[in-house]
């Protein structure tokens, strides 16, 4: 007998096969000799062991709905707040509280990925150091959060305001920054730096957002900076990758509006 496993995989399927069973004897019975033997009359009949009941099916976690590079496509939908807090950082502007939490299970730090984020908003090229705005850490209340989660739990979020990600892209909405995580672990392949650096990027273009600055950017010219407003991870028109919103000499990196 043959019978057809099908295992999906995504937009296709794989067929795998097994044969049961033995080959059937055609020539018919074997003839015998000597006189038969007679047949056993006081056989005892046997009881088979009861089966055990099946045992429920584990929920998946994070880690066993693993995607690319092991980054989890989905997870429980809830979040671990960073408990921490930091002074506040910038000279001028608005000072903006923020509070940063990680979806659980997804293997990343919130006291971590916090710290992180309070460098990058804090790094000389970003909008703190040119006056743009005070951007404070915080565990409690807070003016936006920053949210780390699975593409899944992102594409979830962002939707409820209207914005649909297709489990690459984040978002800012009314409550704050949505982060996807596989963008936070692995980075842009339009992205010519390391995930650690495509990470300002991702905080600075954001936070942008949080800030006022509503419209995308497009590409100023070939071999130029690409502005940090630009939405780098859908192309890069000639520009360069480029993860800050200043140059080295303190000037504003623009381009023409284009959404």
């Amino acid at each position: 007998m043959l019978a057809l496993i099908v295992v999906s995989l995504g937009g296709g399927a794989a067929l795998a096969h097994y044969e049961g069973g033995g080959a059937a004897d055609l020539a018919g019975p074997r003839p015998t000799t000597g006189p038969p033997r007679p047949r056993a009359t006081t056989a005892k009949p046997v009881t088979p062991a009861p089966e055990p009941p099946p045992r429920p099916a584990p929920k998946p976690s994070a880690k066993q709905t693993a995607g690319k590079a092991g980054v989890p496509r989905s997870g429980p939908g809830t979040f671990g707040t960073a408990q921490a807090t930091g002074a506040p950082v910038g000279s001028g502007g608005a000072l903006r509280r923020y509070r940063v939490q990680v979806e659980d299970g997804v293997g990343v730090s919130a006291r971590e990925a916090a710290a992180e984020i309070q460098r990058i908003l804090a790094h000389p090229r970003g909008w703190a150091a040119h006056g743009r705005g005070r951007f404070q850490l915080v565990s409690g209340d807070a003016d936006f959060v920053i949210r780390i989660a699975t593409p899944a739990t992102a594409d979830r979020l962002c939707l409820e305001n209207g914005l649909d990600t297709h489990g690459e892209l984040n978002c800012e909405t009314t409550a704050g920054v949505v982060v996807n995580l596989r963008r936070w672990m692995l980075g842009s392949p339009t992205f010519a730096g390391a995930p650690a650096e495509y990470r300002h990027l991702i905080i600075n273009h954001e936070v942008g957002h949080e800030i006022g600055l509503r419209r995308h950017l497009g590409c100023p010219g070939p071999g130029r900076p690409a502005p940090v407003m630009m939405q780098q991870i859908k192309g890069l028109d000639g520009c360069r990758s480029n993860a800050y919103p200043y140059d080295e000499d303190g000037i504003y990196i623009t381009g023409p509006i284009v959404s």
